[in-house]
């Protein structure tokens, strides 16, 4: 179920003001969720857009459009003149360009690009590119298209870190985690890794790697230590590379907060590849 405006649903005669106020909660003034419904990022987003009907940008242009792992309880961004807003809800007054804005399952929300553009312009870089990521992985977009709106807003706050944290991103990654791995590996000084390798022969795939030195990185999640299945199916993939010639190095959630050890045991399994760094 989507949120709903309360006023129109007991106008409407689908519920009494008793039932709207005994099983439902109110997300902002008016807008309503039904208790047994999880509030999502993108659940926010919309009951935002139905509370000021103004266009969605940042986090819940992002959520919106597909992204994954937006928290839920972050504030739903709007864009309008007017910045005052309700609480749970951050007004901002940027300007849009023509061409900037789209409608999606009837939300009028920023474009894709748009919306990477305004996430990493305003957001610290470590906070910004896993949600980049995330957002290219879910709706395609590209590098050349968020610079292209920033072509357009030449001199905007914060576009010189937009340029830069480009640099960074990739569309690949499947999770934050996976965009965290990747980012210590290439502020180790390692050459910049591949994004979800396909074994099409072997039906397997890796998170990130380099096919010229056969080098695989993957990060294992809690479910590869829980999932006795997912265990098993771990075991026999890494089989499968090696047997073809791989080397496979697999991250711990536990060694993120050790990175030297990541970058040096990649960095040891590169050169005994061949890798001259």
């Amino acid at each position: 179920m989507e949120p709903f405006l309360g006023s129109v649903a007991v106008r409407s005669g689908r519920l009494t003001r008793r039932a709207l106020s005994r099983d439902h909660a109110a997300v902002y003034r008016d807008v309503y969720l039904a208790d047994d419904i999880e509030l999502t990022a993108r659940l926010r987003a919309e009951a935002a857009w139905l509370a000021t009907g103004a266009v969605l940008g940042g986090l819940s242009a992002a959520a919106v459009l597909g992204t994954k792992w937006i928290d839920a309880a972050a504030p739903a961004e709007i864009i309008r003149a007017d910045r005052h807003a309700a609480a749970g809800i951050r007004a901002r007054s940027w300007s849009l360009a023509a061409g900037e804005t789209c409608v999606v399952a009837g939300v009028d929300a920023t474009t894709p690009a748009r919306t990477a553009f305004d996430i990493g312009r305003t957001r610290p870089p470590e906070q910004a590119i896993p949600i980049v990521d995330a957002l290219m992985n879910a709706t395609r977009v590209g590098v050349d298209d968020v610079l292209t709106v920033a072509d357009a807003h030449p001199g905007v706050r914060g576009s010189a870190r937009l340029r830069s944290l480009l640099g960074l991103v990739d569309g690949g990654a499947e999770s934050p985690q996976e965009t965290r791995v990747r980012l210590i590996l290439m502020r180790g000084g390692l050459p910049r890794p591949q994004t979800q390798i396909e074994f099409r022969e072997l039906r397997v795939r890796v998170d990130m790697g380099w096919r010229e030195w056969k080098v695989a990185v993957e990060y294992d999640g809690v479910q590869h230590w829980t999932d006795g299945r997912q265990r098993s199916w771990d075991i026999d993939r890494v089989a499968l590379l090696e047997e073809a010639g791989w080397v496979v190095i697999r991250v711990s959630s536990d060694m993120l907060r050790r990175p030297d050890v990541i970058v040096d045991r990649v960095r040891a399994k590169l050169r005994a590849a061949g890798w001259c760094g």
